[in-house]
This record gives structure tokens, C-alpha cells and sequence, in this order.
């Protein structure tokens, strides 16, 4: 079940790296910008130009997917079973308004959605919280960091 804390990681940071498996039984992860998180048992992308990610997920329909919050330096990982809705379905086109709603024109480009059926939620956390660093100080800590990156 995605709990409150997983949907909002994934609604604030809805880039989300997706990992299959190649047909020779490789690893592949790739980038996914247009996550959202339809229920507390289903997440998806709008896919756009993913050929290779796809095609893995046809083959294996089941992917695990990583979102952080680079401030709080938290995350999720999520595991569960995929469903490609292609485009121009009546499926496509009742849920295709939530991307729309959400990404404005870049929804247009969208081909096909990919759903998460989940069956697995794990949270993600950076070595400093066991040292006993806080929220508060992550935050404050990447504010400055990301600062100074891009003044």
C-alpha cells in the first residue's frame, strides 16, 4: 500500500527511475518525469519516448521504481506488476486527463501509460539519519547545497 509519505515523495518529486530487465537479462533504469499515483495500490507514467523500457515491460511486466526528496534525502522504493495502456483506447482517454490536469501540453506527447501495480513499498534513507541527523538539518543542509550549485 503507498502510504501518505510514499504519495507525497512521488507527487512533489514525481521523477521516478524505473529498473527492468533487457531480453538478455540485464538491468536497464531510466528516467520517468510524469509519475502520478492513481490509488493507494497503483502508480503510473505517462510514457514518451521510453522504446527500450517498454519493450522489457512487455516482455516482463514488472518494474521497481526509486523517487527521492534530494532536500529531506529520503525516498521510496516501490516493486510491483506493470500494465501498458496504449493510446487512443477508452482507457487511455479516461485516465489520460490526470496527466493532462498535471502536465498541461506535454501530456500531449504521451503514447502510452504505464501502470504499477504494487505489491511492494520500502522506504529510502540516507546514512546521516542513522548518525542521528534530523529532517530539519537535511533540509536546511541540501537548501544550501542546491544554492550554491545553482545561485
Amino acid at each position: 500500500m503507498i502510504g501518505a509519505d510514499a504519495a507525497r515523495i512521488i507527487r512533489d518529486f514525481p521523477l521516478g527511475i524505473v529498473a527492468t530487465v533487457t531480453v538478455e537479462g540485464k538491468p536497464a533504469a531510466s528516467p520517468k518525469g510524469t509519475f502520478l499515483v492513481l490509488d493507494d495500490m497503483t502508480i503510473a507514467y505517462g510514457d514518451i519516448r521510453s522504446p527500450g523500457t517498454r519493450l522489457n515491460l512487455q516482455r516482463t511486466p514488472k518494474a521497481e521504481v526509486v523517487f527521492v526528496d534530494p532536500f529531506r534525502r529520503k525516498g521510496v522504493r516501490v516493486t510491483g506488476s506493470t500494465e501498458i495502456i496504449e493510446c487512443e483506447t477508452k482507457r487511455f482517454n479516461d485516465l489520460n486527463q490526470r496527466w493532462i490536469d498535471a502536465w498541461g501540453d506535454l501530456a500531449k506527447r504521451i503514447t502510452a501509460l504505464v501502470l504499477i501495480h504494487v505489491d511492494g513499498v520500502k522506504p529510502v534513507t540516507t546514512p546521516p539519519y542513522d548518525d542521528g541527523a534530523s529532517e530539519a538539518e537535511m533540509i536546511a543542509h541540501y537548501k544550501s547545497k542546491f544554492a550554491e550549485l545553482y545561485p
